[in-house]
């Protein structure tokens, strides 16, 4: 009997029912038609192939902003950076021997005579010179030879870019012989270069035989024997192109 009641029940309520669920669907269907943009409709499509084996491809979305990554920074405080650098010998010196005392019209030829007479700075930032005593006398001898002219006129030219500067001209000789010989060599062998200096530049220098006292190079091998070389490399004169003094003489 309740079944009955049950069923008498749902028989009438039915139209109305009905009713209701009309009315929403006719809503639903007005919104839609009063949307801005269409609606498109959605396919599921199923696959039975399995996917444990395909490898996962991930790539940036279209129109999606891009990322950089840099190393922070900090402020104020010590990074470390490694930097390749290369280090190669140059032939020249690298910087100018006193460049500050050469005349500006002059700088490029004293760079010239630097490297060609193969200066170098003293100690005490003199310019010095040697000049092969081979090149400049005769054997046992301290008269200038002829061919002794183009290695002086250069040294000259040298001077003459350092207008202010004073000279020394030092004479020096190998081991052989006694030290009161080859004092008396050196000078004399300094003296002349001095006047020829003085000819070519109106420069005085002072002058020093130094003998066998300042050698560059070995008069013997380790054995004991003579070295010829070295002591071709000992006999020399010397030119030192002084700093100027405060007030510049």
């Amino acid at each position: 009997m309740l079944a009955q009641r049950w069923a008498v029940l749902a028989a009438m309520h039915a139209p109305c029912a009905l009713a209701t669920v009309g009315r929403a669907v006719a809503v639903v269907a007005l919104l839609l038609a009063a949307s801005a943009e269409p609606v498109q409709a959605m396919e599921v499509v199923r696959s039975s192939r399995s996917l444990a084996a395909v490898p996962t491809q991930l790539s940036p979305a279209p129109g999606a902003p891009s990322t950089d990554l840099s190393a922070h920074r900090p402020a104020g405080g010590l990074v470390s950076s490694t930097r390749d650098t290369t280090l190669q010998r140059r032939a020249a010196p690298q910087t100018m021997l006193r460049e500050a005392e050469v005349p500006p019209a002059r700088l490029e030829q004293t760079r010239a005579l630097l490297v060609e007479l193969k200066a170098r700075p003293t100690p005490e930032q003199a310019i010095s010179i040697d000049l092969p005593a081979d090149v400049l006398f005769d054997f046992d001898k301290s008269d200038l030879r002829a061919d002794a002219a183009a290695p002086l006129n250069k040294a000259g030219e040298l001077i003459k870019s350092y207008a202010t500067a004073p000279l020394t001209v030092r004479g020096h000789t190998d081991a052989k012989g006694s030290d009161a010989y080859n004092d008396a060599l050196s000078l004399r062998r300094a003296q002349a270069v001095a006047r020829a200096l003085h000819a070519q530049t109106g420069r005085q220098a002072a002058v020093q035989g130094l003998g066998k006292r300042q050698p560059v190079a070995a008069n013997t091998t380790p054995d004991g024997r003579d070295d010829p070389v070295g002591r071709q490399l000992n006999r020399r004169v010397q030119i030192l192109i002084g700093l100027p003094d405060k007030e510049g003489r």
